[in-house]
């Protein structure tokens, strides 16, 4: 797999596989991981993003790319949730932060998604250009189906120009008939 033309500013988290190909949609399996979760209070909630850093940022830990947004129905202009990956699921514990309950740590389990690099703003046009791929290949993959949000992994920070910035477009999947 051809690795993407990216501009690197943080590590992945232990174990994650290397970013995809643009425009190329290929299946990838993430170990479990631990993150630290916002969830929107409405559908305009731009500090989210501002709430993580602080919570690394008080706790000492790490940026690591990427950061994770979850997308929840067709009409939500911003993601349902931003994440913070942490680097290993041996910093910290899972819960709400003492200081901002509104951050809460995961612990995710194992997951296989189908992946769409992309370039361009990190918004819900871009995202949803991309859904639009994953849903015609699946669509010709009947082995598999969708099995969760859509969700957005976005590799740069807001410092890098939208035409230089990398993400992926995923959607989490499980084998036809496994569930």
């Amino acid at each position: 797999m051809a690795r993407p033309m990216m501009i690197s500013e943080a590590k992945l988290p232990v174990g994650f596989p290397p970013p995809g190909p643009v425009g190329e949609v290929i299946v990838k399996t993430y170990p479990a991981h631990r993150l630290a979760r916002v969830r929107a209070e409405r559908n305009n909630d731009n500090g989210m993003f501002m709430q993580l850093f602080r919570h690394i940022e008080r706790h000492e830990i790490a940026m690591t790319a990427p950061v994770e947004m979850v997308w929840q129905g067709d009409a939500a202009k911003n993601p349902e949730s931003m994440a913070f990956l942490y680097r290993s699921v041996e910093i910290g514990s899972p819960g709400a932060d003492p200081q901002d309950g509104r951050v809460v740590v995961e612990d995710i389990p194992e997951i296989k998604v189908v992946s769409l690099g992309l370039r361009g703003a990190y918004g819900r046009e871009t995202a949803d250009k991309g859904m639009e791929k994953l849903r015609a290949w699946l669509a010709t993959h009947p082995e598999w189906e969708a099995a969760g949000a859509p969700r957005t992994l976005a590799y740069n920070s807001p410092f890098v120009p939208n035409f230089l910035k990398y993400a992926e477009i995923q959607l989490p999947i499980a084998a036809a008939n496994s569930r």
